[in-house]
């Protein structure tokens, strides 16, 4: 049944793709990451993976150091906890959910049991996803080790491993190369305070706003400047 599922997801497309590209689309919900500059070492990798949009949970402050500017190509979403985190996952974006953990049930990376549109959460570097981080997942996956030198792998290194892997997956388009690099696109207008997430509907209502204000305070001297011309002038008046 899941198997024929994603065959039909694999057919249908599953929408459209981060940046732009058709099929399955990629989120990532960062959630109780202990070292904050893990989070633009993974942003770097979401970027690099076409992830559609990293959902942040709890403060809406993060730390973007290695990033290497990639923070600025991604979408951003704010949620106060899991649970609303959940259901902006499942519902506005139609996402499956899947921890990456080593817990019973869960399917090795390679395998990519993925269906459509999915969100991947990763656990604490120290001691991994915790119950109520699992308790919002649909399912599981794990990168098997083939080393005994390390119980774990870092976050990030993680993260970038499931990524690449969905990306495979869904068949996502190479990026042009030049040279021994990629091409970057053209930079998007940030939209709010670096190292803040915020609702770029409210960002854009801000800006309309201080934009209005600007405009009418502009306004009301040209009034006080035509009012004073009048009153020279009639001083000279017969």
């Amino acid at each position: 049944h899941l198997e024929s599922r994603m065959a039909d997801e694999r057919m249908q497309g599953g929408g459209e793709g981060g940046a732009g590209q058709p099929g399955p689309q990629c989120y990532l919900l960062v959630h109780n990451v202990s070292k904050k500059h893990n989070i633009g070492t993974l942003a770097r990798s979401a970027v690099a993976f076409n992830v559609r949009q990293i959902c942040l949970v709890g403060s809406k402050k993060y730390n973007m150091f290695g990033n290497h500017d990639s923070g600025d190509y991604m979408s951003l979403k704010h949620a106060e906890d899991l649970r609303s985190a959940r259901e902006y996952l499942k519902g506005e974006c139609g996402c499956q959910i899947l921890g990456v953990e080593i817990v019973e049930g869960a399917k090795p990376i390679q395998d990519h049991p993925f269906v459509g549109n999915t969100a991947f959460i990763l656990g604490n570097e120290g001691y991994g996803l915790t119950q109520k981080q699992m308790d919002i997942c649909d399912g599981f996956v794990y990168i098997p080790q083939h080393g005994c030198g390390t119980a774990s792998l870092n976050v990030t290194v993680a993260g970038s491993i499931v990524l690449h892997h969905f990306a495979l997956w869904a068949k996502y388009a190479e990026t042009e190369r030049e040279g021994y690099k990629y091409v970057l696109g053209e930079r998007p207008r940030r939209q709010g305070k670096r190292g803040v997430c915020e609702d770029p509907e409210e960002v854009r209502r801000r800006r309309e706003e201080k934009r209005a204000a600007a405009k009418k305070a502009k306004g009301e001297d040209s009034d006080d400047g035509d009012q004073g011309a009048l009153g020279v002038g009639g001083m000279f008046e017969d």
